[in-house]
């Protein structure tokens, strides 16, 4: 399966990004606490020619807490402070300021020592589509100003937001790359939600979503789905195939001759995992 989506739209995003660069003094990267380097666009590097940056973890209360523990390591070794929040409930949220402040900190005490009384911090927040942007800045302004949604692509334009009187927020449309050079990136970002689901093959996903399950979270998916056998060869996909038929008979998903329905079954599946029915699950680990 070869997942590829880069709409027009992403491509003026891009430009927009770079025409606004000169403005900002922080980024905020905002990745997938579940998939922190898939949901990571390889080409941020690039644009934001090195402006300090903040990187957070959302979904967190979607995520391994161990695994997102690792993550953190992670970028702290690459010399990026990472924060692990849940926009949706607000978790973490009030420490963004602060780190945000920090990153800028030595130019506030410059603006100070000259007797200049400090503007507002001005923060790009960037993220792959259904990353939870607008969830975050509606979170951070105390208001509704950002429409959100649970698919990709709500986000049109650029917009600037006051978040209090210390921070000016620039808002921008997500941006995808124009291939996954890694199919596993496009599965994983499939999985949990950033690519919309007209575009895939749901069996494909929910294969890779079983697959994943039985070799890091065997225990997870037989507690969610009451399925006992659990095959051993994850790379034979019948097997793979025997343990979503079982699902989808547990959950009715049967057609008429007693077939189990796979899209169905699929969906289910999906479903469930997004949703954190199946537990706290992270779909990567650092390398």
């Amino acid at each position: 399966m070869t997942i590829q989506w880069f709409p027009g739209h992403m491509t003026k995003a891009r430009r927009q990004i770079e025409d606004k660069l000169k403005l900002i003094d922080v980024v905020i990267e905002l990745l997938d606490a579940r998939v922190p380097l898939s949901s990571r666009n390889p080409m941020v590097d690039e644009i934001l020619k090195g402006k300090p940056r903040l990187v957070l973890l959302n979904k967190n209360d979607l995520a391994d807490p161990q695994v997102t523990s690792q993550w953190v390591k992670y970028f702290a070794d690459q010399g990026l402070p990472a924060l692990p929040i849940d926009a949706a409930t607000g978790t973490a949220t009030k420490e963004i300021l602060p780190r945000v402040k920090q990153l800028w900190a030595h130019k506030i005490e410059r603006q100070i020592s000259r007797g200049i009384n400090p503007r507002a911090v001005r923060a790009l927040i960037v993220g792959i589509p259904n990353v939870g942007k607008s969830t975050l800045i509606n979170q951070l302004a105390g208001k509704k100003i950002a429409a959100t949604g649970d698919k990709p692509g709500v986000t049109k334009g650029q917009q600037w937001i006051k978040v209090g009187t210390e921070m000016d927020l620039l808002d921008t449309p997500g941006i995808l790359w124009p291939k996954f050079e890694d199919q596993l990136v496009g599965q994983r970002l499939a999985a949990t939600g950033a690519i919309k689901e007209e575009l895939l093959h749901l069996d494909d996903i929910a294969l890779f979503v079983v697959r994943y399950m039985v070799e890091h979270y065997g225990a997870a998916l037989q507690e969610r789905f009451g399925v006992t056998d659990l095959p051993e060869d994850m790379e034979n996909v019948q097997e793979v195939v025997k343990v979503m038929e079982a699902i989808g008979r547990k959950r009715g998903a049967i057609v008429s001759g007693g077939k189990v329905d796979l899209d169905k079954a699929s969906l289910i599946i999906i479903r469930d995992l997004r949703a954190g029915k199946m537990g706290r699950i992270s779909l990567e680990k650092p390398q």
